[in-house]
């Protein structure tokens, strides 16, 4: 039994040389296979920064201390409600002095249309001329543009005070409180964020070249996306990209996109970062095992085979998303040509082999391993 364990441990060392060796056959072979294309599913990833659909940053519009604070950070608020309220006694007064403005011009058009009536009776019974008709008349004019500017002023007034009741232009998430009761406050200021996040857009970048290519098809024709979270995991909904900015970065070169993906839990946060992934599907893609390949600063190499069966190193370019166990050659590599699929460390560029096909490889390694003595076996182990 030990024995046959043994044996099996051997023929199990023999079959994964792969890409770091090949068992002795002694003969120069090596397993050649035919380039192939077949259906490959796909994904790109892009680092993405969410918001929330509707994202508003909360300013007063007057300068003062802040005398009441009536949210807290992360509190569900609706629109219109007053989440802040600033020092308001100054504008007050600004208010009672022109209501009484409004009621004194007010008195003024009162007596200018007494006088006025009065006026045309007398004028009526040729007791006054035109002139004196026409002017009691422009007076009543007057105090009625007087009247109209001090009502003016009190709207302005009444406004202004209303500037001291900060509310929310939005439902949504109550944001970070920077400033607390007592601080003065103005314009230049943001006293927090309010974020709907019913939903949320995932803003990410892709190439000058893609967008171009997503121009044509249509944002319609891509597939639903994912968002992958900060820790790993992946959001428990599907997203679409719904936006394409009309502008390229001029600095990057690239184009912004928006993915909106529903957020019922409320799990997304404004600010937060993940990645879009985004699958595709190659219907002719060229897949091949990465024991095939060999790595040389950064670039990737196999052995093609060529005239008089000698092998050529060449140079291929892959596709960066992979399963960790293929490759998918985006150039260098041809359906219909051959290539080397295990062995490549006992190859050399223009080195003639004897090819074999993988299936004739893994049977060979079957029979060696069968063959092998103890002493084989030993040497083996000490490998």
């Amino acid at each position: 039994m030990k024995k046959m364990m043994m044996l099996a441990a051997i023929a199990a060392t023999l079959v994964s040389c792969g890409g770091g060796g090949r068992p002795n056959f002694g003969d120069n072979e090596f397993p050649v296979t035919t380039v192939g294309t077949s259906s490959a599913d796909m994904q790109t990833t892009y680092p993405a920064t969410i918001k929330g659909v509707q994202d508003v940053e909360i300013r007063p519009k007057v300068t003062g201390f802040i005398t009441q604070i009536n949210v807290k950070e992360g509190q569900t608020v609706g629109a219109g409600q007053v989440l802040f309220v600033i020092d308001n006694e100054t504008y007050q007064a600004a208010v009672r002095q022109s209501q009484a403005a409004v009621n004194t011009a007010q008195q003024q058009v009162n007596t200018a249309q007494l006088t006025y009536d009065n006026t045309q009776k007398l004028h009526a019974n040729r007791v006054i001329g035109d002139y004196e008709l026409q002017t009691s008349a422009n007076a009543l004019e007057s105090a009625k543009a007087q009247l109209a500017q001090a009502q003016a002023a009190l709207a302005s007034a009444k406004e202004t005070l209303s500037y001291c009741y900060v509310k929310s232009p939005a439902a949504g998430v109550v944001g970070t409180l920077p400033f607390k009761k007592g601080a003065l406050v103005n314009s230049s200021n943001v006293l927090t964020n309010v974020s709907n996040i019913s939903a949320m857009e995932a803003y990410f970048s892709v190439t000058e070249k893609d967008a171009m290519l997503l121009s044509k098809e249509g944002l319609q024709s891509l597939p639903a996306v994912k968002l992958q979270l900060a820790d790993g995991n992946l959001y428990g909904h599907e997203g679409k990209v719904t936006k394409m900015s009309g502008v390229i970065d001029a600095a990057t070169g690239s184009v912004q996109l928006i993915a909106t993906f529903s957020n019922p839990e409320k799990m997304l946060k404004s600010g937060a970062s993940g990645t879009i992934i985004i699958p595709h599907t190659n219907a002719s893609a060229i897949v091949i095992p990465m024991s095939a390949v060999s790595e040389v600063q950064n670039k990737k190499f196999i052995y093609v085979l060529g005239d008089g069966n000698k092998v050529k190193y060449a140079e291929i370019k892959v596709d960066p998303q992979n399963d960790g166990n293929n490759y998918v050659v985006t150039d260098g590599l041809k359906a219909g040509e051959k290539y080397v699929t295990n062995g490549i460390t006992k190859l050399s560029d223009g080195m003639e082999i004897v090819p074999i096909t993988p299936e004739r490889y893994e049977q060979k390694i079957k029979e060696q391993a069968k063959a092998m003595t103890a002493g084989d076996i030993v040497g083996a182990m000490k490998k």
